[in-house]
């Protein structure tokens, strides 16, 4: 039976990097909201001028608008079998509107749990710098650059850190997360379809993992 793959993991703790590599490497199509808010931006269909009238006047998208714009998406032919879900469900609710769509498309869900420890993920996201030139991503704790504060590849630039990567911003960013995904968790733990992986490790090492779950 084809699956409805809901990866699940908090700022920093890797799952896009997962999602990734699953679609490049076992041809499952990652579907991101953000993504599908992107297309929306620049599309002309009745559903997309409802979603851009709605982020024009700076309210919120509803449950049922998000829900419309998943079963488009999700519609189209490479969704015909297995898809990872990406940044959907969001809350409880999402959740349990998902069930309703997995049920139209003769789809199981399994979610996964990309899990990462509080104070991995601070330093993750607080030690994070990158190189405005190319690109480069360092870690102060886990991949610092070979010379102070300077990219190895152009050792005349100073790194830079994102304005939203300091501690008292990470840690807002965090308890939000929390705070919104927890019944989230709960509610596929109380189906016994929460799976976790280890988020610690190397990538390829949590990918092995996530792809013997699915």
């Amino acid at each position: 039976m084809s699956k409805i793959i809901v990866l699940i993991g908090a700022p920093g703790a890797g799952k896009g990097t997962q999602a990734r590599l699953l679609s490049e490497r076992r041809g499952i199509p990652q579907i991101s909201t953000g993504d599908m808010f992107r297309e929306m931006k620049k599309s002309d269909t009745p559903l997309a001028r409802e979603i851009q009238e709605i982020m024009a006047s700076g309210k919120l998208i509803t449950d049922e608008i998000t829900l419309e714009m998943v079963k488009e998406r999700t519609s189209r032919d490479d969704a015909k079998g297995s898809y990872i879900l990406d940044g959907y469900p969001r809350t409880a609710v999402q959740a349990e509107q998902l069930e309703v769509l997995a049920k139209e498309q003769g789809k199981e869900i399994q979610a996964v749990e990309v899990d990462v420890p509080k104070v991995e993920l601070m330093k993750r996201l607080t030690g994070r710098r990158s190189c405005p030139v190319c690109g480069e991503i360092y870690n102060i704790y886990s991949k610092p650059p070979k010379n102070g504060n300077v990219c190895d590849l152009h050792p005349d630039t100073e790194l830079g850190q994102r304005a939203d990567d300091n501690e008292e911003k990470v840690k807002v960013r965090l308890e939000t997360y929390d705070e919104l995904t927890k019944p989230l968790l709960d509610y596929y733990e109380s189906s016994g379809r929460l799976q976790k992986v280890d988020g610690t490790g190397e990538v390829e090492a949590i990918y092995e993992e996530l792809e013997k779950l699915i």
